[in-house]
């Protein structure tokens, strides 16, 4: 049984504390997630299961399978530091 993400590009984000009228970084949506025998059996368990998924403005939808389950979590003002330091390494 594969497993997989629903995603769309429509739709704004705005970061946290965000005071701005404007998108403030272009990104995808994650609708959900999904189980099935194949893509298509796992869109419609997962229509059938988040039925007001229909009635949202969304239309353009798609999928990635996940592979597995491994996560790997990160501080991304531990990365910017973690880059900004190495790149002073080689000025």
């Amino acid at each position: 049984m594969g497993k997989y993400i629903i995603l769309t590009t429509e739709g704004l984000t705005y970061q946290p504390n965000s005071n701005s009228t404007e998108s403030d970084i272009e990104n995808m949506q994650v609708i959900g997630f999904a189980q099935g025998n194949s893509v298509e059996d796992a869109l419609r368990k997962f229509l059938e299961l988040n039925p007001y998924i229909a009635n949202t403005n969304f239309d353009e939808i798609f999928t990635i399978q996940l592979t597995n389950d491994h996560r790997e979590y990160f501080s991304l003002r531990e990365l910017t530091k973690k880059v900004r330091e190495a790149d002073s390494l080689f000025c």
